[in-house]
């Protein structure tokens, strides 16, 4: 198993790091590659490019995205571009994506990041190898960057 991984260096936080920490605890046996890159408009192909030069299985992009109306039309279009990338593959790529706005205290941006990266590694190790366990969490309200919401019960 082979996964490819791209971060960048606007992001403010190494996310990659806590993805891969957690990716290589749930999957010691799995081959990470890692690329980084300046901003998100470079990672559709920077993730594309890697993914089928090294044949991975599977990939994780790690996205950092300012606060203005600019940053969130990029957002758009990077996040649709990275979409398209996953159908042309046929093989996942999990965004993982933090937004400047989401908070104006560092430490709780910084916390979102490095919570949001786990989180989507472990739901990346749930699809590769245990899809099931996915369906047993159907409807439980779970989120990445913040605590789970819970289920709502009638």
């Amino acid at each position: 198993m082979k996964i490819c991984i791209v971060d960048t260096t606007f992001a403010r936080v190494d996310m990659a790091r806590y993805a891969i920490e957690t990716l290589q605890n749930l999957m010691p046996d799995a081959e990470i590659v890692r690329v980084t890159v300046p901003g998100i408009k470079d990672i559709p192909v920077a993730i594309k490019r890697l993914m089928m030069q090294e044949n991975c299985d599977a990939g994780m992009v790690l996205g950092w995205v300012g606060s203005s109306l600019t940053d969130k039309i990029s957002y758009a279009v990077y996040s649709l571009a990275v979409q398209m990338v996953q159908l042309e593959l046929g093989r996942h790529i999990i965004d993982v994506t933090v937004h400047e706005d989401e908070s104006d205290d560092e430490e709780t941006l910084f916390e979102i990041a490095r919570d949001r990266a786990s989180k989507h590694a472990e739901n990346l190790y749930l699809l590769l190898r245990n899809p099931e366990e996915l369906t047993r969490r159907a409807g439980t309200g779970r989120r990445q960057g913040r605590p789970d919401a819970g289920p709502i019960m009638p």
